[in-house]
C-alpha cells in the first residue's frame, strides 16, 4: 500500500467520486460540478490533506485529513466500491496512525461514523480505535434525515505503545 498526496488529479478525483454511491456519507451521490467547483475553492488542499490510496499502482480511494494544523485532526476516507471490504480501510487507519501521530506530531485522532456503517465501525476497531461516544441523531443526511452516530478516538500513548486503552464511560453515574 502506498499513499500519495492529491496533486492536480482533478479528473482521477471526479471520477472516483462520481463513479461511487456513498450511502454512508451525507450526501450519497456527488456531482462533478460540486467537486469541481470544491477542488477550485481549496476543498482538498487548505487545511486539509488529500492523499490517494494506492494498491499496486491502482487508486483505490482518498483520505482526506481535515484540521490537518490542528493537534486533533478528523478525516473521511472514500473508497471505490471495487475495493470495499478488502482490509483497505483498515491498512489507511494503520497508516494514518504512523503519518499523524509519527511525522505530524499529532496526539489524537477523531472519527466518526454513522452507527449504521457496521463495514467501518469494524475497521475502527481492528486498526486500534477505541469507541468513545454514541451520539444521538447527530448524522444529518442531505434527505433532511438524522442518524446516530459514533465517535471512535486514537492517541500517541497508545499508539506508541502498541495497545488500547479503555475508557472509563461509566465509571460514576452521571
Amino acid at each position: 500500500m502506498e499513499y500519495k498526496l492529491l496533486v492536480d488529479e482533478i479528473e482521477n478525483l471526479v471520477e472516483l467520486l462520481t463513479q461511487n454511491k456513498w450511502i454512508h456519507h451525507i450526501d450519497q451521490i456527488l456531482k462533478e460540478e460540486s467537486i469541481r467547483k470544491a477542488y477550485a475553492e481549496g476543498y482538498y488542499h487548505n487545511d486539509r490533506e488529500t492523499h490517494w490510496i494506492i494498491n499496486n499502482e491502482e487508486k483505490v480511494g482518498i483520505i482526506i485529513i481535515h484540521d490537518i494544523n490542528d493537534t486533533i485532526p478528523l478525516f473521511d476516507i472514500r473508497l471505490d466500491a471495487r475495493y470495499r471490504g478488502k482490509g483497505y480501510g483498515v491498512k489507511t487507519l494503520l497508516w494514518l496512525q504512523d503519518y499523524l501521530f509519527g511525522e505530524r506530531g499529532k496526539i489524537r485522532i477523531e472519527g466518526y461514523t454513522r452507527v449504521d456503517n457496521i463495514g467501518m465501525r469494524k475497521c475502527f476497531t481492528k486498526a486500534g480505535f477505541v469507541k468513545e461516544g454514541y451520539l444521538r441523531n447527530a448524522w444529518e443526511n442531505a434527505d433532511g434525515t438524522v442518524t446516530d452516530s459514533i465517535l471512535y478516538g486514537a492517541i500517541k500513548d497508545d499508539w506508541m505503545l502498541g495497545r488500547t486503552t479503555p475508557i472509563k464511560m461509566d465509571d460514576v453515574p452521571y
